[in-house]
């Protein structure tokens, strides 16, 4: 049923049974399946999908999503920090008063969403696309935004790991959950965020600090001055960053330039340049690729979940995270053998090829 979890993503236009009939007639092929076993009915499926639940699926990722690109792939690392995204997307799914409950609906009165939807926030490798971690919760109440989903996240990062992140996932005290890992972070803020310069680096980037925004007046000026000397400052107070901001013409088409301003915790520019952490930011972008294979080339655009009961949807989710990890680690090693980046390997491509060979024992081993 693990298995048949996952290849509920490989196969997303297939029924239940043409799924299940699928796997078992590789295993018979194995010689590890009964030849006169039958398909059981969608019903029969349903329940032992509800025996199963989603708990298994869970500590399945945990254990097996890991980072698979290798030094020599390209596009992989900055230096020896490993490239990490955070990002979040959202499923839709069955409309039924359990989802509802469990998930909610985006929006509201005449503007709420037709189906209930699952908010996903994941990290992942932005050199091979795999989703390395995630949390899955609703779409309304407390604790159903991004940044509360991340916040899950950030005790989990990885000290060779250099997290990138949008500006909506900037808050004082998530940046201080997910820098005291020992990870590098480099996050977009607002524009207008207050960043005070304290002194200037050689390769255009400034030296600055976030101050706990509980802290105002006389005593915010007191952590600045103290700061700017040098001296040591509490990490509930304030920290330490390096700030690189830069303009991009005319972005948005209107005319105007649209100002960039990005913090990280590397503060020393020989390890990492203003322009080389500017390249590595657009490389979140690479998450927001690894959304869309999943949503658009694995589940269909614009298809909901198969799942009505909510641990069924999660355990279809963790289907779908395990199901793009194994395409993407497999995308990652032909390209690093071929000594190309893994984007200029098709996902769409890879993945008609695996539904075409999955049943072909010749082509993959138990």
């Amino acid at each position: 049923m693990v298995y048949f979890t996952m290849a509920l993503a490989l196969f997303a236009e297939d029924d239940y049974e043409e799924i299940a009939a699928r796997l078992t007639e590789t295993l018979a092929s194995w010689g590890c399946w009964d030849d006169g076993w039958s398909v059981p009915t969608s019903g029969g499926i349903t329940q032992a999908r509800q025996r199963l639940g989603y708990e298994p699926l869970k500590q399945l990722f945990e254990q097996v999503a890991q980072p698979v690109a290798e030094q020599l792939t390209r596009g992989a690392f900055l230096g020896n920090w490993r490239l990490m995204g955070i990002d979040g997307l959202e499923f839709d799914v069955p409309d039924t008063d359990a989802n509802a409950a469990e998930f909610g609906y985006a929006g509201s009165a005449e503007a709420r969403s037709a189906f209930p939807k699952v908010r996903v926030v994941s990290i992942s490798e932005c050199g091979s696309h795999a989703m390395v971690d995630a949390q899955i919760g609703p779409t309304t109440g407390k604790g159903s935004g991004e940044q509360a989903l991340a916040r899950r996240l950030y005790p989990r990062l990885e000290p060779d790991w250099l997290l990138i992140a949008d500006r909506n996932f900037y808050n004082f005290g998530d940046w201080r959950l997910a820098a005291a890992t020992g990870a590098q972070l480099l996050w977009r803020v607002k524009a207008d965020l207050g960043l005070p310069l304290l002194g200037w680096l050689g390769d255009g980037s400034y030296l600055s600090v976030l101050i706990n925004p509980r802290i105002r007046g006389n005593a915010r000026q007191r952590l600045i001055e103290n700061a700017r000397a040098g001296q040591r400052l509490d990490a509930e107070q304030a920290a330490l960053v390096r700030v690189i901001e830069y303009e991009v013409p005319d972005r948005a088409g209107d005319g105007t330039d649209e100002l960039i301003a990005l913090i990280t915790t590397i503060t020393d520019p020989t390890l990492a340049p203003a322009e080389h952490l500017a390249q590595a930011y657009h490389e979140r972008w690479e998450h927001e690729t690894a959304n869309k294979q999943i949503k658009t080339h694995l589940r269909g655009p614009g298809k909901i979940l198969r799942s009505k009961h909510p641990d069924m949807v999660r355990a279809e989710i963790y289907g779908y995270l395990l199901t793009h990890h194994a395409i993407s680690a497999l995308i990652c090693a032909a390209a690093t053998e071929a000594d190309i980046d893994p984007d200029r390997i098709k996902f769409q491509r890879t993945v008609r090829i695996l539904r075409r060979r999955v049943a072909d024992p010749a082509a993959f081993s138990p």
